[in-house]
């Protein structure tokens, strides 16, 4: 899954590039070629943590594995932002925490969906979110072109094997890209009223701390093994502050709308992960439907741009 630009219409689900950075004293330097290699690296390895959140899922389970991702990026985040608590009024802070139930929501409904479905299938039907809030902000006809063409790979999904897929997989997918939308709005309105990725880190602790109950009451005390423990933080830092991490780097190196055609290659690079790690292999035509949804996605974000 993955961290967020609220610019580009498919990007990672765990951090929220829209607030500048917890380290904004960085200084801008490298070219657009080593931004290039930022994104893709906080691609890879966004989705191949994912992969291994799913290979954890035996000893944990779905809910358990989203639990320890969560509350291990919130400790990182609010260690490295320390961000102020203070000085802050209740709309503030009803727009953080509206941003982190979408955030746990979306974590919590991606990790069933993979639970049931290959990963590269599930990052397709989830970036159809995104993808159709780009589309109705642009508010532009050719916009609706590349929605077209994203239906056009669901229907590719559909005729080479939909009805083989678990449909309780194919929903939840569904239900984290209406979440990720819901992500990129609230990341853009937590964003306008916290400095830096304050939000984003105060986001995450909201996340963890509605995860705890769930996490705890479906996995208890496998929570607490120390294997189970030592590969949840590989996940968090996989999947979470590695990415984030990258994307900053990358946002200080390329324009906005080179990085959101670059993340539109989430699907494929998921599917790649996928059958790396998990053994998942796709038909011609599941290849074909991700690449028309990544083309779709590009074709958006180049729209949204102009």
């Amino acid at each position: 899954m993955s961290t967020v630009p609220a610019a580009s219409p498919v990007s990672s689900p765990t951090t929220g590039a829209h607030a500048s950075s917890c380290t904004g004293r960085m200084n801008m330097s490298g070219g657009q070629g080593a931004g290039i290699v930022l994104v893709l690296g906080g691609l890879l390895s966004q989705e191949f943590g994912a992969a291994l959140a799913t290979s954890l899922f035996p000893r944990a389970g779905a809910a358990g594995v989203v639990t320890l991702r969560l509350a291990l990026s919130a400790v990182v985040l609010l260690a490295v932002c320390r961000p102020r608590i203070r000085g802050y009024q209740r709309s503030d802070w009803a727009a953080v925490v509206a941003f982190g139930a979408a955030l746990a929501g979306m974590n919590f409904l991606f990790y069933q969906s993979i639970a049931r479905i290959p990963l590269g299938t599930a990052v397709t039907f989830e970036v159809l979110g995104p993808l159709l809030l780009s589309v109705v902000m642009a508010r532009r006809t050719a916009s609706w072109l590349w929605a077209g063409l994203a239906l056009g790979g669901v229907a590719l999904l559909s005729r080479s094997g939909l009805g083989q897929l678990d449909p309780a997989g194919v929903a939840f997918a569904l239900g984290a890209g209406v979440l990720w939308a819901a992500y990129i709005l609230l990341s853009a309105r937590t964003g306008s009223r916290f400095p830096r990725a304050d939000g984003l880190a105060l986001a995450m602790a909201v996340a963890a701390v509605i995860s705890l109950p769930i996490g705890i009451t479906s996995s208890g005390s496998a929570l607490l093994n120390p294997v189970t423990l030592g590969l949840g933080a590989v996940v968090a830092v996989l999947s979470s502050a590695l990415p984030y991490s990258l994307e900053l780097l990358a946002l200080r190196r390329v324009a906005p709308s080179v990085f959101g055609v670059l993340s539109t290659l989430a699907p494929a690079i998921a599917a790649v992960a996928g059958y790396l790690v998990l053994g998942q292999t796709l038909s011609l035509l599941d290849v074909g439907a991700v690449a028309l949804v990544v083309a779709a996605s590009a074709g958006a974000a180049l729209t949204a741009r102009r």
